[in-house]
């Protein structure tokens, strides 16, 4: 059933009421904020019409009433007004931006800390992994039975494996075994590492000794070890602020899950064609956020790798305010970071879940 206009008109005003407050809403407090020129026995009619509809929901007979996920969902998707940023707020929140990007190997935590700071909610701040594929070996002889595995990536990282062997290997050997893997191990995937090739390259070199295992398990921990991303939180003492984590079981749970990355990292990034995903209450796959709101942004740190950005807090937060800042971060890092054009004014794209 479509809402009349009245009814999201009184709809928007007990969710911006209940935000600042976090206390039911009743028909009086609606009749003295919204300015609906309309008396409270109708306001009352329509709150509990639309308690009916399952936008609103009463926590006690005697209470107010509260939006439910639903409310907030037609909130986030249609009413709320998408804000923009004053000149003064994206002034502080570009400067701030130069000063974390001048330490690139901390940008993820670093812009987790800023979005808590301008938002005052906890904030998670995940990288995915950064494409890299190792682009040079070289198989340095120490002695009969001992030499260093280096390799280089195509991120600028090199890594290398001192190897100690059970029976004795010729240089020769080596060099034979480095161009062998310069030839055809470097520039592919973990994947394409299998037990094929290395056969077929145990046959190629000649090696009789396993010599061509040891060198491929070598890329593939260190290809393994690439292609984890990272994820941070921080601001997670500010959600026991909140009202709604009082309970000490409840706050218990949500801090215990922010605190794995592993299921952090599986959150659903926006889609194609979107740069923001809301996901409120029961929304969230995780039972864990089922009584919470996740608001995420994705930016672009180049070299087509990509991180997100989000906001974890009570359904009761101010999702206009919230996704206005995240947006901007994202916006100002990905130009910031070469992969943007020009500065970023209000919202981009939201991908939403519809019930």
């Amino acid at each position: 059933m479509e809402l009349s206009d009245r009814k999201k008109k009184i709809l928007s005003a007990v969710i911006d009421s209940y935000v600042d407050t976090a206390e039911p809403v009743g028909s009086k407090a609606i009749t003295q904020q919204s300015g609906l020129s309309l008396s409270s026995a109708t306001i009352r009619s329509e709150m509990a019409e639309l308690e009916a509809m399952g936008y609103l929901e009463q926590p006690h007979t005697s209470a107010g009433r509260v939006p439910t996920a639903r409310g907030y969902r037609l909130y986030v998707n249609e009413l709320m007004e998408r804000q923009k940023l004053c000149a003064e707020e994206t002034e502080a929140l570009e400067n701030s931006l130069r000063q974390k990007i001048q330490q690139l190997d901390k940008l993820v935590s670093e812009v987790g800390r800023l979005a808590s700071q301008v938002t005052d909610y906890a904030v998670l701040s995940l990288a995915a992994p950064r494409p890299s594929a190792i682009i040079r070996f070289d198989l340095i002889y120490i002695d009969a039975n001992t030499f260093i595995i280096v390799s280089m990536q195509s991120n600028n990282s090199v890594k290398n494996k001192l190897v100690h062997l059970p029976f004795s290997v010729e240089e020769g050997m080596l060099r034979k075994l480095s161009a062998v893997f310069n030839a055809h191990f470097t520039g592919i995937t973990e994947e394409q590492i299998t037990p094929l090739l290395i056969s077929s390259m145990e046959r190629a070199s000649g090696d009789t000794m396993g010599l061509v295992s040891i060198i491929a398990g070598f890329a593939i921990e260190i290809l393994c070890e690439t292609g984890t991303g990272e994820a941070y939180v921080t601001g997670a003492s500010k959600l026991l602020r909140q009202p709604e984590y009082h309970d000490p079981d409840k706050a218990h749970k949500l801090i215990h899950f922010l605190s794995d990355s592993e299921q952090l990292l599986q959150l659903p990034a926006p889609e194609a064609g979107g740069d923001i995903k809301v996901l409120i209450g029961p929304e969230n796959v995780a039972e864990e956020l089922k009584d919470s709101s996740v608001i995420l942004v994705k930016y672009n740190l180049g070299e087509n790798s990509q991180g997100l950005v989000g906001v974890v807090g009570p359904t009761r937060m101010d999702y206009s305010s919230v996704a206005a800042r995240l947006s901007y971060i994202a916006a100002a890092l990905s130009r910031l970071l070469g992969s943007g054009e020009g500065p970023p004014g209000g919202w981009g794209k939201m991908t939403t879940i519809d019930n």
